[in-house]
């Protein structure tokens, strides 16, 4: 139920304003290349599909939304150049960046100037840091460690686990919240492999992790070092379970890693392979115009294009500031609202409550075995 909504406070100079425009402007800035491809270029297919959507049946509040398309180029300086010039060029809001490396430091830029801004990223610090202008499209990290720290410990009886993790803003987020539930929980830490963002040889990595008698591993990589470390491991016949975080067992990483994935286990937000109608029917019409499988990267940009759409729907007017003080606490049915897909809540940071899956990949697909309630 959606809470009643605050009139917010007008920008000065008509700053977020564009009601007297035939189109309304939307920037997406995303990792087209460079490391981060592999994740933007999906997520910013998302955002196309949905834009398209959009302006197909009637745009929002009758004007047809202009979508301008920056390529961070996987570099946090040059996401925040970006951002910066996506406002100065009339953007109304924000959708990226998906890095939460990039995510931290240009959020700063669209919170002067009082833009909100829809991202991907998954840094538990993406919604610690106070900025009232920064949403997310999933969860931060810190939601699923409780539940994949309890699938461990309850469903595969380990005690003993290894931790391979990307070295960067959004591989340390996760890191150091699964450590603080595998402490919690009595889980010991036997082997903790940092690595750096774009490494190609994990050999090293997988040799050190089975010489410390671990009974599973826990991986929080990016999808290009996922499905590299995945493939070493089934090389050098690392034989324990292989649990992740919404990125291990992605249909990203799953196409990348040339059926290494096979047996992988995870924690997903989001999936369109979860028995959920709205999702399938999104998938389908991704599959159908791009010519592969969306991962949750392309659902996370889907969902913040529409979440654009009904906040200002919602508030009646295009403006910056009242859209973002309609959708801090706010929830969105998805019965109502469909473009979401699942019922989403933003709380007054900006973070997300929403269900969630366990999933194993077979026959590569994620095969969801349980449905979790929101947190």
């Amino acid at each position: 139920m959606l809470k009643t909504l605050l009139t917010g406070t007008a920008l000065a100079a008509g700053l977020g304003w564009a009601a007297q425009a035939d189109t309304l402007k939307i920037a997406n800035i995303a990792e087209l290349s460079g490391a981060g491809a592999a994740a933007g270029s999906v997520w910013a297919d998302g955002v196309h599909l949905a834009i398209d959507e959009i302006n197909e049946n009637g745009g929002i509040l009758g004007m047809q939304v202009d979508m301008s398309e920056y390529d961070s180029q996987t570099d946090p300086l040059q996401s925040r150049a970006l951002v910066q010039k996506a406002i100065d060029e009339g953007a109304f809001a924000l959708l990226g960046t998906v890095y939460s490396s990039s995510t931290v430091v240009n959020m700063l830029v669209a919170q002067q100037n009082g833009i909100p801004q829809f991202t991907g990223s998954e840094a538990p610090s993406i919604t610690q840091k106070g900025n009232p202008y920064i949403f997310r499209t999933t969860f931060g990290a810190q939601k699923g460690m409780p539940k994949i720290g309890t699938y461990l410990k309850d469903g595969l009886g380990v005690s003993k686990v290894a931790i391979a993790w990307a070295n960067t803003e959004y591989g340390k987020g996760g890191h150091d919240a699964f450590v603080d539930v595998a402490k919690e929980m009595g889980l010991e830490v036997v082997s903790d492999v940092p690595s750096e963002q774009g490494q190609a040889d994990f050999s090293a990595d997988i040799l050190k992790i089975k010489n410390t008698g671990a009974e599973a591993v826990f991986i929080y990589l990016t999808e290009e070092e996922s499905a590299r470390f995945l493939i070493e491991a089934k090389k050098q016949g690392l034989n324990i379970p292989m649990v992740g975080d919404t990125v291990l067992a992605s249909q990203k990483v799953i196409d990348l890693s040339g059926g290494a994935a096979e047996g992988a286990l995870g924690h997903v937000a989001l999936s369109a392979d979860a028995p959920v109608p709205l999702l399938q029917a999104m998938s389908a019409k991704f599959t159908e115009r791009f010519g592969y499988r969306p991962d949750h990267n392309a659902i996370k940009g889907y969902i913040g294009a529409y979440a654009i759409k009904y906040g200002t729907e919602i508030v009646g007017e295009a403006n910056s500031q009242k859209l973002t003080d309609a959708l801090h606490g706010t929830c969105l049915d998805a019965a109502t609202y469909p473009g979401v897909l699942m019922d989403i809540c933003w709380d007054e940071t900006g973070e997300v409550s929403r269900e969630s899956f366990m999933v194993e990949v077979k026959n590569g697909a994620q095969d969801i075995t349980t449905i979790l309630p929101p947190n």
